[in-house]
């Protein structure tokens, strides 16, 4: 119930229109039986075929459903004949459905804001996390919760809203039965609890087995992502079967506990039909032998009862269903508390200006207690190109999401012109940022898209701008469409370089100031390569560029250059002297002494 709970207050103008639709087609329609009593009543003390059968009133005996109807009646002057109750039956009847309408409608359209709100506030909460909080999560268990679990706790609440609509009917009926005898009105209640307690234990299966679907469908889509973003190294070496073996059996556990779901509704569904039927004869033939009721009101009893008892059957069925499911809403929850509670914090409000230089002064940063640089100094110079070399793990791509914002150090300090980075608006500096990492990803879209992203406020001619400033405009001119020509998934319909380019033609179309490149070139070929570094040199002096790289041709075209080993820094010596016509690849991982660019003699 803490799950209906928190569901009401989410939504409380929904759930109390909701409710109060609810419970005046509940009075409705049990308003509506009420009305059978007088009219069997009525029948049964006339003579059918005669014009004095459709006009005797009811007598003074009777139950109290009966006086209450025939009191409502003739407080509004209308006399209980059959005509009159048939037509308040049917009354009932279209009042019952009209409300219901309104009740189902409005439940239907809580249902989809719920999975929206739940989506919407799952992405807020990502979107908004610090960079350390994307790297601890498997990608597939957020697309799970956005998707699965988002899709699960909507269905939890349907469930829910259909429980609650079971039990105001339940009630009502049971207040109706109540009015026309309360002895076997309880009787009937005490067997209906007494179902209640004896099939309790399959809810509680239930709930286990939501649980654990829900924690396989995390851990599978978990797997099926990674693996099929490794699809093709993995086919390449004949591998799959492994990514295959892991998502058989966590496909296999996961249909167990589908199994165990399917029973345990089946079990519930299947006795509660025995016990309610059970029930019912018991209580005809207690009111037929020991309370000696009269048959007509002992027809309207038992079908009251029986009432009463199915709709508590349904109670209990979509309860069931509702925890069953409601895994899916806390796993949820879970996960946009756990964003939030990482939230990047905005510290800075002045407004970014980048005309002298990127500085770090004695920055000192570490993973947990992983050194990766201690007390480092450089400056990348506005206008310049600057280069950052050294071996995997020097802490280069550490040093680009410093820039970036995305890690703080420390110790130290990071400043831009004469601004410390942490008294900066970091969503405005951001935003002079262009990034293109080592594998460029591109939508399956057209070229335009995949330049400015969608974004309203950018037209063709400024992606025209960008993709010729990034060199590739020439190519996107020659393909079928123009720019607005589809590059397949992951841009497969184009080649690497181009691939890179394009990229390169969105990060430069909102107008950037700093161009970081993280290993853009790293699986390139030559050729492609020299494109990207002509395309460098074209840009030298318009905008900032820092380049991280192992390749000759990218350090050759800079104006500066940094390599971080053991970590600490040191400048390399002009770097734009060497020869970039070379293609053979530096060893980053040589010893320093050995390094061509740390050592002035051999450049």
């Amino acid at each position: 119930m803490r799950f209906l709970i928190k569901m009401a207050r989410a939504y409380p103008g929904q759930s109390i229109l909701t409710l109060f639709a609810m419970l005046l087609a509940a009075i409705a329609e049990g308003f509506g039986f009420s009305a059978m009593l007088p009219l069997l009543s009525t029948v049964a003390g006339s003579h059918p075929g005669t014009e004095q059968a459709a006009s005797i009133s009811i007598s003074e005996n009777g139950s109290t459903a009966e006086r209450l109807v025939r009191g409502s009646l003739e407080s509004l002057g209308v006399p209980p004949t059959i005509e009159v109750l048939l037509l308040v039956i049917l009354c009932a009847i279209i009042i019952k459905s009209v409300l219901m309408l309104v009740a189902n409608k409005r439940i239907g359209y809580t249902v989809a804001q719920v999975a929206t709100d739940l989506r919407l506030s799952l992405l807020r909460a990502l979107l908004a996390t610090r960079w350390a909080y994307h790297l601890r999560q498997p990608v597939g268990a957020l697309a799970n919760a956005t998707a699965t679990e988002a899709q699960r706790a909507c269905q939890a609440y349907l469930a829910g809203a259909f429980m609650t609509i079971a039990l105001i009917q339940a009630v009502v009926f049971l207040i109706v039965a109540f009015l026309v005898s309360w002895k076997a009105t309880i009787v009937a209640l005490a067997a209906g609890l007494l179902i209640f307690y004896t099939l309790k234990h399959l809810i509680g299966k239930a709930r286990r087995a939501g649980s654990r679907q829900t924690e396989l469908l995390k851990s599978l889509l978990s797997h099926l992502t990674d693996s099929l973003q490794a699809i093709k190294p993995l086919k390449a070496m004949a591998l799959e079967k492994l990514a295959e073996s892991i998502l058989f059996k966590e496909t296999k556990k996961l249909n167990k506990a589908l199994r165990k779901q399917v029973l345990s509704k089946e079990y519930l569904r299947a006795f509660q039909e025995p016990l309610r039927a059970a029930i019912l004869l018991f209580g005809l033939y207690t009111a037929l032998l020991y309370l000696r009721l009269p048959l007509t009101t002992v027809l309207i009893l038992i079908f009251l009862i029986a009432r009463v008892l199915n709709q508590l059957g349904k109670v209990q069925l979509e309860y069931q269903k509702m925890v069953l499911l409601e895994s899916g809403f806390w796993s949820l929850q879970e996960t946009i508390r756990g964003a939030e509670e990482d939230r990047e914090e905005a510290l800075g409000s002045q407004p970014p200006v980048l005309k002298k230089s990127i500085r770090f002064e004695k920055v000192s940063f570490a993973y947990e207690e992983k050194l990766i640089f201690k007390n480092i100094s450089l400056e990348f110079s506005a206008g310049r190109i600057t280069a950052i070399i050294g071996p995997s793990g020097s802490g280069k791509t550490t040093v680009v999401d410093l820039v970036i914002g995305l890690l703080r150090p420390q110790q130290g300090e990071i400043w831009v012109d004469d601004l410390p980075l942490e008294q900066i608006d970091l969503r405005k500096w951001r935003q002079l940022i262009g990034y293109v990492p080592q594998e460029s990803w591109l939508l399956h879209d057209t070229v335009l898209n995949n330049v400015t992203l969608g974004d309203p406020e950018l037209t063709e001619k400024e992606a025209e701008y960008a993709l010729r400033a990034a060199g590739v405009w020439e190519f996107v001119q020659n393909m079928p469409r123009g720019i607005n020509s589809t590059v397949g998934e992951r841009g497969g319909k184009i080649s690497g370089g181009q691939r890179q380019r394009i990229a390169i033609a969105r990060a430069l179309v909102h107008g950037s100031e700093l161009l970081i490149l993280d290993e853009a070139t790293t699986a390139l070929d030559p050729e492609n390569e020299a494109a990207i570094c002509d395309t460098l040199r074209k840009l030298r002096g318009k905008i900032t560029i820092l380049a991280i790289s192992h390749q000759p041709a990218v350090i050759a075209v800079a104006d500066q250059a940094y390599r971080l080993q053991s970590g600490s820094v040191m400048p390399v010596v002009e770097v734009r002297s060497m020869d970039s016509s070379t293609s053979e690849e530096i060893d980053m991982d040589s010893e320093p002494g050995l390094d061509l660019f740390t050592d002035p003699a051999k450049l």
